[in-house]
């Protein structure tokens, strides 16, 4: 949020093209600004702990530490010596640097008791972790590894507070303070775009201070001070964004779709065979209102899984229905797609079969609109979509092609909408005449920060009671490196519950189809792990081993969709005793009889994916176990997230230890953008009141000045920091 000019200077005039050119392609950073908003990601104090034993293998670190000793020794494979230096942390932690070659000027440079800053790639051997040949500038006496650092840097460095800086491998940590430093000695604090009664009613400090202070800070209540100012700019761009897009919307027409006393919604609850929860009544009339008003309603409807959504969502369509007008399921998968399909035609019953002997007076008709449905299926489809007699019409992104027209799209409901990207969900809100209304359903629990930040636009339903009936899940961890023995219990485990007449998932982070790719198989050879475990490798070894003489399937989704639709008809049937599946499972696939889950290498899937794919099992009335199995060691973050899943079925709970070990960054969209975020700093966990008070100030600012006009500095800033593309993006929820 700082002059344009000045900060769009190219950075190759002020530092150098070499190094320009290195900022560039390995970090991204191309101008002045956006080196400025480079914030560091910590700050180090020489002596103090930097928890070295937190160092996960294939990392990429900048750590500090002291050095303890060093010793040169002969290399047995080849000619020459090794030199292998011990640093620690001061707290116990410590880790090798090892360097080849004949280098005893590098021996007399890292005595002990020397400080640094080392940085390169975590490896392990023979149980140590260790950096090979890392970059590395020794603090306080000078020049190190021939770095071409002035005097003053090196004093920087040696100061009370130390930036380490997101960093390359080409590009470590100092180099880029050293280019900041060089940025900060010709830059003038411009304007402060933040209104002057914001600044003074929330202790704020100017601009140009905290960009200052962020890179070189003098105390550590200046960096603080610094810290707020940043991050209330990020909070207060996305909630002037959001307050904006809501205050437009408002005005946007719609067609009222009000409920009606005599109609398809009341045959559907009079024929339920098990009573609505109150948490499903609650969200019920709320949705209700919504429908029944001028303004598109866009609401977002969270809740466990199993919690009753598609009852919630299927009551909303059919008040749309009774209103004359038509409602769209948009799925993620053909799978779910066509089971949603024949749920909601068991619900509906004679309901959903308009125009057949067996209908009800009232019924409408279902579509079911795919990619691999057949020409005449699909001309039959499109027929009864255009001409209004399908009520309801469930497909995938096939839904969004040219030729799909609808009669009255009046509804659109998107479930699991983190699988669709912004484009597709706005391309079938577009088949609608006017805006239609939109209920978008997640399973994943959503914090209330990140829903006020991401969905602010959005009113929020939650579902937080399961129907009765529903089994408990009982989860574990299963360390089959420490304990090979609990994996082999695991696969008896597996056998005993078939035995009793249940079935059972094996899921598995990839496929199988050739090699895994280096983002799959977590790049190996640099980082000693091994590909991650498939679907085509793992199902024929449990056939002839632990699970030999029961009927396995294997599912993913590169499938054909009729071989995809027949494996999980057939396992839905009990035709088959387990499936090994990719995480094709995790949202909507219902078999009641299933009752255990083993996820192998659960260390590569994400916390809420974890959560999504155990809810799969105790569906019925039997209790369902999720077994979780991971090499990740006892200590290290990886298991100790596994752990944490393990011991809560809250999903609100593991949303938050998501969100933390996860970049802030991804959560405001910049995946889904894939630009550069400047949103650097906001935790949406630690930043509540913060973002809060934000949304408070933006409201008031817009009711007032609607497009500020009459702030075009700010208006200027928020659009640096919510680029068009994230705008659209968080607007479309």
């Amino acid at each position: 949020m700082t002059d344009t000019s000045a900060m769009d200077t190219p950075l190759k005039k002020l530092v150098g093209e070499k190094t320009a050119k290195a900022l560039a392609s390995h970090l991204d950073l191309h101008t002045a600004g956006d080196l400025i908003y480079h914030f560091p990601r910590r700050y180090d104090e020489r002596g103090e702990h930097t928890d070295i034993r937190s160092l996960e293998v294939g990392e990429q670190v900048t750590v500090l530490g002291q050095v303890q000793r060093a010793a040169v020794r002969p290399m047995r494979q080849r000619r020459g010596n090794l030199l292998e230096v011990t640093v620690g942390d001061g707290s116990g932690g410590m880790l090798t640097l090892t360097f080849f070659g004949n280098q005893a000027w590098r021996e007399r440079e890292l005595r002990p008791g020397r400080w640094g800053l080392f940085a390169g790639k975590v490896t392990e051997f023979r149980g140590k972790r260790q950096l090979n040949g890392p970059e590395y500038v020794l603090l306080g006496e000078g020049p190190a590894d021939g770095e071409a650092a002035a005097q003053e840097e090196i004093e920087e460095f040696a100061g009370a507070l130390i930036p380490v800086y997101p960093a390359a491998a080409a590009v470590p940590t100092w180099v880029i303070a050293r280019c900041v430093r060089v940025v900060l000695d010709t830059f003038t604090p411009p304007e402060d775009p933040l209104p002057a009664t914001v600044r003074a009613s929330r202790n704020l400090i100017g601009i140009g201070t905290a960009l200052r202070e962020i890179h070189r800070p003098s105390t550590k209540e200046a960096l603080a001070r610094a810290r707020r100012r940043l991050k209330w700019d990020e909070a207060f761009a996305v909630q002037l964004t959001l307050v904006q897009r809501k205050h437009r919307a408002a005005s946007w027409p719609a067609r009222p779709r009000p409920r009606r006393d005599e109609g398809l919604l009341a045959a559907f609850d009079a024929r339920l065979p098990y009573e609505l929860t109150d948490g499903q009544r609650q969200v019920g009339e709320e949705i209700a209102a919504d429908l029944a008003t001028a303004h598109p309603m866009h609401r977002l409807l969270q809740g466990e899984v199993g919690s009753g959504k598609t009852v919630c969502a299927l009551r909303a369509m059919l008040q749309v229905v009774d209103a004359g007008g038509q409602a769209a399921l948009l799925a993620p998968t053909e799978v779910l797609a066509a089971q949603h399909y024949r749920g909601i035609l068991d619900l509906l019953g004679p309901l959903g079969r308009g125009g057949e002997l067996d209908s009800a007076d009232n019924a409408t008709r279902l579509a079911l609109v795919t990619g691999s449905l057949g020409a005449a299926a699909r001309r039959r489809a499109l027929d009864e979509v255009g001409g209004g007699n399908a009520g309801i019409v469930v497909g995938t992104h096939a839904l969004l092609y040219e030729g799909v027209d609808f009669a009255d799209l009046g509804l659109v409901v998107v479930d699991e909408q983190h699988r669709f990207g912004v484009e597709q969900r706005d391309a079938l809100r577009a088949k609608a005449e006017q805006p239609p209304h939109v209920l978008v359903m997640t399973a994943t629990p959503i914090p209330r920060t990140v829903a006020m930040t991401v969905y602010g636009d959005l009113e929020v339903s939650t579902l937080s009671q399961l129907p009765r009936g529903r089994s408990p899940i009982a989860s574990h961890v299963v360390p089959a490196a420490e304990k090979p023995a609990y994996l082999d219990r695991a696969w008896r485990r597996l056998r005993e519950e078939v035995a009793a007449g249940h079935q059972a998932y094996v899921v598995c982070p990839r496929i199988g189809e050739g090699p895994a790719s280096a983002e799959e198989a977590g790049e190996p050879g640099e980082d000693g792990r091994r590909p991650p475990l498939a679907v085509l490798e793992v199902a024929p070894l449990l056939a002839e081993g632990p699970l030999h003489g029961l009927r396995i399937g294997a599912l993913h989704g590169k499938l054909p969709a009729e071989e995809k639709d027949a494996m999980m008809r057939s396992f839905a049937a009990g035709e088959l005793d387990v499936l090994v599946a990719t995480t094709v499972i995790e949202v909507g696939v219902d078999v009641p009889n299933s009752t255990v889950m083993i996820v192998l290498d659960a260390d590569r899937f994400g916390v809420s994916q974890l959560h999504q794919l155990r809810g799969r099992v105790g569906r019925g009335k039997a209790p369902g176990l999720c077994l979780l199995v991971s090499e990740a060691m006892e200590g290290t973050p990886a298991r100790e997230r596994l752990d944490a899943v393990a011991s809560t079925v809250d999903g609100f709970k593991l949303a938050e230890l998501d969100l933390e070990q996860r970049r802030e960054g991804d959560v405001l969209g910049a995946t889904q953008s894939g630009r550069r975020s400047h949103l650097r700093l906001l935790s949406l966990l630690r930043d509540t009141d913060l973002i809060r008070d934000a949304r408070a100030e933006a409201t008031e600012l817009v009711s007032d000045d609607p497009e500020l006009e009459r702030q075009p500095a700010l208006a200027a800033s928020v659009a640096a920091l919510v680029d068009e593309e994230r705008a659209e993006y968080l607007e479309k929820g």
